[in-house]
């Protein structure tokens, strides 16, 4: 095992990467910070650089192996250096320096998305990363998250995304009725997810109208969606709860929503 390159948690490097904790300077930076192997290799592409200690270098060779074949500089660091650096509790011993991914939301309607999550005043971190992750799964084009949700670059965002940030395009930072506006000029059928809904998603998907180009609207944790963006969507639609749970959470209702249109869309 060799020693550590990084030691001193006043190096500029462990300075730098421990000031990406605040959103502030993730923006100012256009950098963030991604935890663990499997963040590390999903990111190769994003990355500028990746710090691991020594014992991680050994147990994770093949993450390694893969980011110097991309010509990526790799730093192995004590424990401490990259217990300061990352997020959690116990650190994986990797981590990895890199770029914002995200992408215009001109872009993405030019593309003719038939598939898209827009989460709008979505606060918690944890939430946001898990409905990327799901629609990721769902076979999702795009992911768009408000001027008024969390940034998706929180390390817990980060992580609870495992791996699908780096792997379908990012809108960030776009006000809900532009971004609205948007993908309906692009063909889009915009559907918006609410506990209230006139129609519910068995209705939709019986009446056969979900088999076309379609975004997701998913509102706050606490109060859902506001009357103003509930008015910006086509229909507003809830999920049936058919036993005796009073809701869904936000998550557990975009899997829904989300794999009831892959579904639909693949059947069509």
């Amino acid at each position: 095992m060799m020693p550590p390159e990084l030691t001193s948690l006043r190096s500029p490097r462990v300075t730098a990467a421990r000031r990406l904790g605040k959103r502030s300077f993730r923006t100012k930076e256009r950098r963030f910070l991604a935890e663990g192997p499997q963040a590390v290799r999903e990111a190769l592409e994003h990355l500028v650089e990746v710090y691991v200690t020594p014992e991680a270098a050994e147990r994770h060779a093949d993450v390694l192996r893969a980011a110097r074949a991309a010509r990526l500089p790799v730093l192995t660091a004590s424990d401490e250096v990259i217990g300061e650096m990352a997020d959690t509790v116990t650190p994986q011993g990797i981590v990895g320096l890199c770029h914002f991914l995200d992408r215009p939301l001109e872009e993405i309607a030019a593309a003719r998305p038939r598939l898209v999550a827009v989460l709008a005043h979505v606060r918690d971190p944890g939430n946001a990363g898990t409905v990327l992750r799901c629609a990721d799964a769902a076979g999702a084009d795009a992911v768009v998250l408000t001027d008024a949700s969390v940034d998706v670059y929180n390390p817990k965002a980060v992580r609870s995304s495992a791996g699908s940030l780096f792997h379908l395009p990012v809108v960030v930072g776009v006000p809900v009725e532009e971004a609205l506006r948007q993908l309906a000029g692009a063909g889009v059928r915009v559907l918006a997810a609410d506990g209230a809904g006139e129609r519910d998603l068995d209705e939709e998907l019986d009446a056969g109208s979900m088999a076309g180009p379609t975004a997701w609207v998913f509102g706050n944790e606490a109060w859902g969606l506001p009357e103003e963006t509930r008015a910006l969507a086509d229909t507003v639609v809830r999920v049936p709860l058919h036993g005796r749970a009073e809701s869904l959470n936000l998550a557990t209702a975009a899997a829904v929503c989300l794999y009831a249109s892959a579904r639909a869309q693949r059947t069509r």
